[in-house]
Formats: structure tokens, sequence, C-alpha cells
């Protein structure tokens, strides 16, 4: 069974983290599910949810779903032994990727973030901020240089987006595309004939 950690911080966003969710734990795989104080605060504010609650009614459901504690360093996932398969930080906040791109483990995330570099592991890294200063893009090249892959919270049009929803399934899509995890969840492009 694939092991995926999916990191919510502060940032705008939330919706993203709980379509992802939804999509891995759906496709069979385990998710550990890992929030800053201020991402479950804004996961509540956003969505009218509170992520604890949501996680456990998931779990009356879904067994490979686990919520973890953020500030628990002994969590299996703080160790590159444990193996799992890739780490998700989505929607991701400037502040923690700030940590992640200067090798500080305070937390659970960023120390699972940190042993998904060392262990060459992917770790997707989901800004969604605007605008961005020169701060901000040094780390998210910092982090490249280092083996991140930053995937952009920017939906694309092609698809002919008519919802909300189907603008999130597009992020979405993109980081499981990347992971090689199949989805149906926007039509990808093909040859196009295209007539002014």
């Amino acid at each position: 069974m694939k092991k995926i950690v999916v990191g919510i911080t502060g940032a705008s966003g939330s919706i993203y983290a709980k379509r992802m969710i939804e999509v891995l734990v759906e496709q069979g795989i385990l998710v550990h599910v890992i929030a800053t104080d201020t991402g479950k605060k804004v996961f509540n504010y956003e969505l009218s949810l509170n992520l604890e609650s949501w996680i456990t009614e998931m779990q009356q459901q879904y067994s490979n779903v686990k919520l973890e504690d953020n500030h628990n360093l002994f969590a299996g996932v703080a160790s590159g032994s444990y193996g799992f398969d890739a780490v998700i930080i989505l929607p991701c906040s400037m502040g923690t990727m700030a940590e992640i791109s200067h090798g500080l483990s305070s937390n659970l995330l960023c120390r699972a973030a940190d042993v998904a570099l060392k262990e060459s592991r992917p770790l997707i890294i989901v800004p969604r901020e605007t605008p961005l200063n020169t701060i901000h893009l040094e780390n998210m090249c910092r982090l490249s240089k280092v083996g991140a892959t930053i995937i952009p919270a920017m939906p694309g049009f092609y698809h002919h987006p008519q919802t909300m929803d189907d603008l999130i399934n597009f992020v979405v899509g993109k980081i499981l595309s990347y992971l090689k995890i199949e989805h149906e969840l926007f039509k990808k492009w093909e040859d196009t004939k295209y007539e002014d």
C-alpha cells in the first residue's frame, strides 16, 4: 500500500487539501495528514469544518487515513525508515516553505519534508500566495535545487472549467499526475484542431 503524507498549513486554500485527501483515501492509499496549528484554524474558517472531526468521520468508512500530531516527532513519518512514498504540502505557507528550505525540523511536518529530501523521495510544495516577494522566490529556488517540486495552485483553463470544483480538481489532478497516480479529475490535453 502506498503511503503519502499530506501537510496542511495556514495558507489560504484548504479546499485543495480536503480534495487531495479524499481522492487519495478513495484510491486505497494510506494518508498521513499533518496540519499546523494555523492550518487547522484556516481549514475550519474556510470550509466550516473541524479537521479532527472530519478525519474521524472519514475513519468510520476508511481505515487508511490518520491525523498525526504535528508536535510529535516520535511519529513514524519522522523517520526515513518508515518508508512513505511522498510528501505533499498543500496549501504551503511561505513560513513553512522558509523553514523547510533552511533545513529546520521544528515540527513533524517540516521533519517529514526534510526526510523526503534526504531520502530522495518526492516532496511537492504547493504555494498559494500572491504576490510573491524575492525571499519567497529564493526559497522556492532553493527547494527546487535540492529536489523538491514546486506545483503552484494555478489552475489551467484549457479544459473549460465550469465550476470551482473543476478548478480545484485541476490542481489536485496535476499533483496526482506528477506522482503517476491515475485519476480522471480533468480532461487531459490531446491533439486539438483549432479554427478561427
